[in-house]
């Protein structure tokens, strides 16, 4: 075929589309390249799900759309279906891409030149501290290779991604934690794959095949260097709408939060990433900035162990344990949660609870990756029930759902879990064990409300069953028992303390010291959760 000597609307659409793709079958080589600064989610997963709803974006507008349609909805997709640091920049490079497009029918090389810079300087713009080694560094030198080759598209697509991949091949001079790994940066490998696609559609070069993850030898190391950016523990990612002047404060506020800062879009909307120890200042600042929705919230300390846990199975050849007649998927948020759920015998841990509940193609793909021929589901959290429920149908398997509403449900249920038995008969007893616990939490108010149990201010610690709001308090101690009185009745015997963030060794003592003192004969068992938001979970039974 003849090379192009301008980028159509329908030669656009084609790039992300191939891109995409390159995406999918690359996306455990870039998330087994992900050593920095933390696993965020997994790089390659986030660069993929990032794409797949800029694919969605253009399927929703037709083959046939104009320049304009098909910008507005790559720029409007990688936003609102970006994921993790990685994916939030990379939404933010294809957002500056694309804006100066919009007013021509096609794209010139030089036009895609002058493109490629602006997706750079609007990327680095977006990151409060950028890192050179990074995905930044492979846009910049793209950018600068485009800039110099615009005699033809084809030469241009070429310079960019030639430039682009001595950029990544350098990453590991850059980033000490690179070279120590002895890998190239994931984000890098991930967006050098957009020039890939590019070239192939304007010059018909080959698509790279991704090499066998098997391959890939990383040097893990134990634990991060003292001041890492990785010691802090959660990333929080929101969608927030609000205007230019206020994200501005807003940015100075997460500014003394955390790090890994980015925060892209326009328009009245946001994506915004932080890494942080504090998150519910850093929502906080969002709720004070306009409206944040589609919370995420990730423990990346847990992330950091299982992804180890892969590794090492991976460099010291593990035998796997062969998967039962009726796997488990559960729905956790906390290492200690989900340490507790794989100890009772659950196959695959999902990621997620409270404002961060997960999809029904991520409980999906748990299902298929447990190797069971039936699966039982927990999601543990009522807004999760509604996509556990969609799973049965675009699985293979079967399964079924047992509705927990809680952590401490999913551990009754846990009890009466039988391997062997089919997902029916499973859900029926493990729903029976559910029933008999009784579920309370603590959390703190974010904004002030009038509840059955009287006024709420914000800040307030409050107490909540399966009916809503039962206890209110300025000290977590006494929310957490005041809850308690109303959950004990006659009869029941045993209190399954959780602790989350916010716990304390003081206050899980006045819990326990008032259990013994109200009422001796329970049994009370304390356990560490580190769930977020929550310092306590409570379960009777």
């Amino acid at each position: 075929m003849s090379a192009p000597t301008k980028l159509s609307a329908s030669d656009l659409r084609s790039a992300m589309t191939t891109f995409a793709g390159l995406l999918r079958s690359h996306r455990e080589v870039i998330n087994r390249l992900n050593v920095y600064p933390v696993p965020d989610g997994d790089t390659g997963t986030n660069m993929a799900l990032t794409v797949e709803s800029v694919v969605a974006a253009l399927d929703a507008e037709g083959s046939e759309a104009s320049m304009e349609s098909v910008c507005s909805a790559i720029a409007r997709g990688s936003l609102m279906g970006a994921r993790g640091n990685s994916g939030v920049i990379l939404s933010q490079l294809l957002r500056g891409l694309v804006e100066r497009f919009k007013a021509v029918a096609v794209v010139t090389p030089q036009v895609l030149a002058d493109s490629l810079v602006h997706a750079d300087v609007l990327a680095r713009q977006a990151v409060l501290r950028p890192v050179e080694g990074t995905i930044l560094s492979v846009a910049r030198a793209a950018a600068q290779g485009a800039q110099g080759a615009t005699s033809s598209l084809t030469a241009l697509v070429h310079a960019a991604r030639d430039r682009a991949r001595e950029a990544l091949a350098k990453t590991p001079e850059q980033l000490p934690v690179l070279a120590q790994a002895g890998v190239v940066d994931s984000g890098g490998t991930g967006l050098l794959l957009l020039f890939d696609a590019l070239c192939h559609v304007v010059a018909d070069d080959p698509l790279p095949v991704a090499p066998d993850v098997e391959s890939i030898d990383v040097h893990v190391q134990e634990s991060p260097p003292e001041g890492d950016i990785a010691e802090l523990r959660y990333e929080v990612m929101f969608l927030l709408e609000s205007n230019e002047e206020a994200v501005a404060a807003f940015r100075e506020v997460w500014a003394g939060l955390g790090d890994s800062i980015v925060i892209v879009g326009g328009d009245g909307l946001y994506n915004c990433h932080i890494h942080t120890d504090d998150i519910g200042a850093s929502i906080e600042a969002g709720v004070e900035a306009g409206r944040p929705r589609e919370i995420r919230v990730t423990d990346l300390a847990e992330q950091v162990v299982e992804e180890r846990w892969v590794r090492e199975a991976v460099v010291g050849e593990l035998e796997v344990e062969p998967a039962p007649a009726t796997a488990v998927v559960a729905v956790t948020a906390g290492e200690g949660v989900a340490r507790i759920f794989r100890s009772l015998g659950v196959r695959e841990i999902v990621a997620g609870g409270q404002s961060m509940n997960p999809s029904t193609a991520q409980l999906a793909a748990a299902v298929e990756s447990s190797g069971s021929r039936e699966v039982v589901i927990l999601p543990n959290n009522k807004n999760v029930r509604l996509a556990a429920e969609q799973v049965d149908a675009v699985v293979d398997q079967k399964v079924v759902v047992v509705a927990t509403a809680s952590i401490v449900e999913g551990f009754a249920a846990l009890l009466a879990y039988d391997p062997d038995a089919s997902a029916v008969e499973n859900a029926a007893l493990m729903g029976l064990s559910a029933q008999r616990v009784v579920a309370g939490e603590v959390t703190r108010a974010v904004r002030s409300t009038t509840t059955d149990a009287g006024e709420v201010r914000e800040g307030d610690w409050i107490g909540l069953d399966a009916r809503g709001v039962r206890s209110i308090a300025d000290s977590i101690a006494v929310a957490a028992n005041a809850l308690l009185a109303s959950l004990i009745h006659e009869g029941h015997e045993l209190v399954t303390i959780i602790e989350g963030d916010g716990a304390t060794p003081a206050n899980t003592r006045r819990i326990s010291e008032f259990l013994a003192e109200e009422y001796p004969a329970l049994a009370v068992e304390v356990h560490h959760g580190g769930q977020p938001l929550y310092p306590y979970l409570f379960g009777v039974e």
